[in-house]
């Protein structure tokens, strides 16, 4: 229990931990030929919004769907002999459980996982298929971390913790080194944050290299920690996490890196569930590439209007991760296109003769609106005799086109109940 009790309540150091820019060089070489060197590519619409050049930086694309590998391989590399006899035990929404399974299997090590009930069914099957036994408990990932030191205590098993640990953190320090590779003009670079584990090995590789560059964390606003917790000084508990980006949803920061944070990162942002719905379906149709919602919340920073546009260009963005839950993805598709104005529902008021649906419905078709459902009701205490109503459901090409849509209904004498 030593180390989570230890990320609850003791105070985070007043020094910096030992990670230099050399581990994260040697992580670097350590990680040859298990990791893929991940693209960066411009994405031209969202350099359009911000008025300067964006590049995404496609870590979804890494093996095991996120940047977790990178980390947990470093981590269990440098364990001795001795420690992977005893195998190794972890905690994750499932990135990290992915990340540790694959890299035990690589290093022969047996790893259990812990995850919360409720995590996402394709990255539990995912870390089950790398090799790992996992189980699942409690309702959050710092739930599954009490239950994971539990169980290293009771059998030696080695706790490889998400973020809190020197060694992850030079290894996703590597990403950052590839960042400035492969885009040395960038200004600012936004990563989104959890734990804080990423943007630490970040910081520590762009500190080193480019110190100029900005670096903006970025947390959902209904699961961000590092806000509060930088107001007063210290680690912050949220008491209740509820966003979709369950890859970010840590209840509190890390003991070690706080102050990371604290001290080499600039500025740490929060977006909305609605931008970060539309940054996914932004991702989907022009990027062509499939996002979480925690590896998204850096694009959707750069489509909300009160952060995007003040940032320093050339902005590199990192999208940490791809493991998506397709139901999930459904969902989220939708969400993101009503908040985009594509969804128009409404219910009007119809004359009840033979011809009159059928005017409607080709009345729409000439504003291009698709019509995706209809409701006929025939019987209400709003009807007059001669009448129905209709409820629609209509696929529109945002905002202005929705409200041409009704401008034209309203010209043509259709009275209008917006639902």
């Amino acid at each position: 229990m030593a180390d989570v009790e230890a990320a609850a309540g003791s105070p985070p150091p007043d020094a910096l931990p030992a990670v230099t820019v050399t581990d994260i060089e040697a992580a670097a070489v350590a990680l040859r030929g298990v990791i893929r060197r991940t693209p960066m590519e411009t994405c031209r619409t969202l350099g359009e919004r911000i008025g300067g050049e964006v590049w995404l930086k496609y870590e979804n694309r890494q093996r095991t769907g996120s940047f977790k590998l990178r980390g947990a391989y470093t981590r269990l590399s440098r364990m001795s002999a001795a420690e992977r006899a005893r195998g190794v035990v972890a905690a994750s929404a499932g990135n990290h459980a992915q990340g540790v399974a694959l890299a035990a299997s690589l290093l022969g090590i047996s790893a259990r996982v812990f995850m919360p009930i409720g995590a996402p069914l394709p990255k539990i099957e995912a870390t089950r298929s790398y090799g790992a036994q996992v189980e699942l408990t409690g309702r959050s990932v710092d739930d599954a971390l009490v239950t994971a030191a539990e169980y290293a205590e009771r059998t030696g098993a080695v706790l490889v913790h998400p973020f809190d640990h020197p060694d992850v953190i030079a290894g996703q320090g590597t990403l950052g080194l590839e960042l400035l590779e492969q885009c040395p003009t960038a200004r600012t670079v936004l990563v989104p944050v959890g734990g804080g584990g990423l943007i630490s090995g970040v910081a520590f590789a762009l500190r080193a290299r480019r110190p100029d560059v900005r670096l903006v964390g970025v947390q959902a606003a209904s699961a961000a920690a590092f806000p509060p917790s930088l107001a007063a000084g210290h680690p912050v508990v949220l008491g209740q996490l509820a966003t979709m980006a369950d890859g970010i949803a840590v209840a509190r920061p890390g003991r070690l890196t706080f102050p990371i944070v604290r001290d080499l990162v600039d500025e740490v942002v929060t977006v909305e569930e609605e931008h970060i719905s539309r940054a996914l379906l932004l991702l989907l149709e022009r990027a062509k590439s499939v996002v979480e919602p925690a590896g998204a919340v850096g694009v959707a920073a750069l489509i909300d209007e009160q952060i995007g546009p003040r940032l320093p260009a050339p902005v590199g963005v990192v999208l940490s991760g791809g493991n998506i839950d397709p139901v999930l993805m459904l969902r989220v598709i939708r969400h993101g296109m009503t908040a985009a104005g594509r969804y128009l529902q409404l219910r009007l008021h119809l004359p009840d003769r033979p011809g009159a649906l059928a005017a409607l419905l080709a009345l729409l078709a000439d504003q291009g609106a698709n019509v995706l459902e209809v409701e006929h009701v025939r019987n209400g205490p709003h009807m007059s005799v001669d009448e129905v109503e209709l409820g629609l459901r209509l696929e529109t090409l945002g905002h202005r086109h929705s409200e041409q849509v009704l401008a034209v209904l309203d010209g043509a004498g259709y009275p209008l109940i917006l639902s």
